[in-house]
This record gives C-alpha cells, structure tokens and sequence, in this order.
C-alpha cells in the first residue's frame, strides 16, 4: 500500500504552522509522502496580516514527496475547512492522514499511521488511527482500541468517514434513545454530550463531537498508541476551537511503536484510564473552588 496523503488545516498561526511542519519533516516517511495543505481565508482584517504570513511560508516547505497549498478564497471556519478538505482527498486517494496547525509529532508518528492504515485496511470494525494518548499514569498495551473516533492526529479511509453523519441532532437522538450517553461521557468523567449540545444549538462548530459521536453509534473502534505520538500546542490561546478547557499536552513519545494486528475491541484498562484522567482533569483548580466559596461567603 502506497504511503498516505498527509491532510493539513492551518489558519492564522505562523509560528504554530511552522513548528507542526518542523516536527513533521523530521518523520522519516515525510520525503516519501505527499503533503496538501488548505488553508482557510480571513475572516477579518486583522487576521488578513496573519493568514498572508502563514501562507507565506507555506510556500517555502519542502522535504516532502509533494507540496500541494489550497487556499481558501474566504473563511470558511475550521470545521468546514477539514470536512471538504477530508472529502476531497479521500475521493482521490482513500486514505488519509489529518494534522491541524498546532500538533506536534513524533519522529515516529507518519510509521505508526501508515502501518494502521496498513494493518487494518479491510476491517470494517477499524474507523480511525490516532496519534494522541492522555499522559496516563497506568501502563498501556503498545496499542489499544476504543469504541469511537479521536481528532487530535489521526488517519481514515473513505469506507470510515463515509459514516461521518453531520447532523448532530440525528446523532444526539440515536444517544438517547440507546441510552448510551454515560458510555459516551466516557461514565460521566467528560462533557461529550454537552459538546455535541452546544454544537446543536450552534454554539460551537465543531466536527470533532460529531466525528467521535459518528463511530460511537455505529459501534466502530480506533487504534491508539500506548504512548502519545502528537502533542497540541495550541492551548495558549491563540485559537479559535479549544473546547471544553486545555489539558496539558503528553510528552511526545520519541521511540518507534510496536505495532501488530491485536483485538478489535474496547481496551478495558484505557478506557477505565482516560475516564479517571478526564476527572482529574476536570476538576476545578484549588484557587477557582475558594473564588466560588468567596463568592457565596460576599453575597449580599
């Protein structure tokens, strides 16, 4: 199988593009790979400035197979950048990996997708491969599978996102009606549900919740890495859709990952894992618990 198009989302980040690229040509499989990278338009003049400076570098890169740049004419918004970005490349090519502006990866990290890709090509259980493992405290398998789809570095073919269903709402009742919200909150420790919420009442935009909720229902899985090929960068508050609050990013696994063909199916130890880290995670700092307790202390 021929090495997968690398699909890349950028905006109005210079220094975050650049040191995604960066990470990236120093994969090995980067000079054998084709790399397309679309890049949304302005929204406002203020980002005019930003969007020519990312273009402009953009225009620079090598080290790869191919460069090919698809600039957006107007803004378009992330989520309908990556779904017709996702879609184009897949008709032409059938595979795909997706990295947006602020993900770093490992050396390692190209090996890994295209090995899963490989691997598990005509599973019809396999939606996804991805790179990004929480810094979990637990010893991991090399890799692992979860019910669902992630969106921080990962790989499809066309038969995975041919399932991808953009109306939230149809997604929303098919978790109801199954009753499968807990499962789907990861047993409550994350707002997923919330998220795919918001995204109904058009709060937020985002293709992610629906991809994972996409998966979810129609009972696919995704392979992980035991340690985490991506970390996110863009916690800083420099964009646009960070959801539900920034998690530390996992320390970029430098060492190449084992990986052989191994169950399809839910990993119980990560599951219960990512569960206790998205409660860590979510609790509310030392510092906003006493601001809330002073709060109700000064009502009048």
């Amino acid at each position: 199988m021929a090495l997968a198009p690398i699909a890349l989302f950028t905006y109005s980040r210079p220094y975050h593009t650049r040191k995604t690229v960066e990470a990236l040509q120093q994969n090995k499989l980067s000079a054998q790979s084709d790399l397309f990278i679309f890049s949304d338009g302005p929204k406002d003049d203020v980002s005019r400035t930003r969007v020519s400076e990312v273009r402009g570098y953009l225009k620079t890169i090598n080290q790869f197979k191919s460069v090919t740049i698809v600039e957006r004419k107007s803004n378009i918004g992330l989520s309908a950048n990556i779904l017709e970005g996702v879609q184009q490349i897949l008709s032409d090519f059938g595979n795909v990996i997706v990295l947006e502006d602020d993900l770093l990866t490992s050396p390692y990290f190209l090996d890994f997708m295209n090995e899963g890709l490989r691997l598990y090509e005509h599973d019809e259980n396999v939606i996804s491969i991805h790179g990004y493992t929480y810094p979990i405290e637990e010893k991991l398998p090399d890799s692992f599978f979860l019910r669902g789809a992630d969106c921080w570095g990962w790989a499809t073919w066309k038969r995975g996102w041919d399932l991808f269903q953009p109306d939230g709402s149809l997604l929303l009742k098919r978790l109801m009606e199954s009753e499968q919200t807990v499962q789907f909150d990861f047993e409550g420790s994350y707002p997923y549900v919330r998220m795919l919420k918001d995204q109904i009442a058009g709060k937020t935009n985002s293709w992610a919740i629906r991809w994972y909720a996409s998966a979810f229902l129609e009972n696919k899985y995704t392979l992980y890495p035991g340690k985490s090929l991506v970390s996110n960068i863009g916690g800083d508050g420099s964009g646009t859709n960070n959801g539900f609050g920034y998690l530390p990013p996992a320390p970029l696994n430098q060492n190449p990952v084992e990986i052989f063909r191994i169950e399809i199916c839910q990993n119980t130890i990560a599951y219960q894992a990512f569960a206790a880290y998205h409660r860590k995670a979510m609790q509310p700092s030392l510092w906003k618990k006493i601001k809330r307790k002073l709060k109700i202390v000064i009502k009048p």
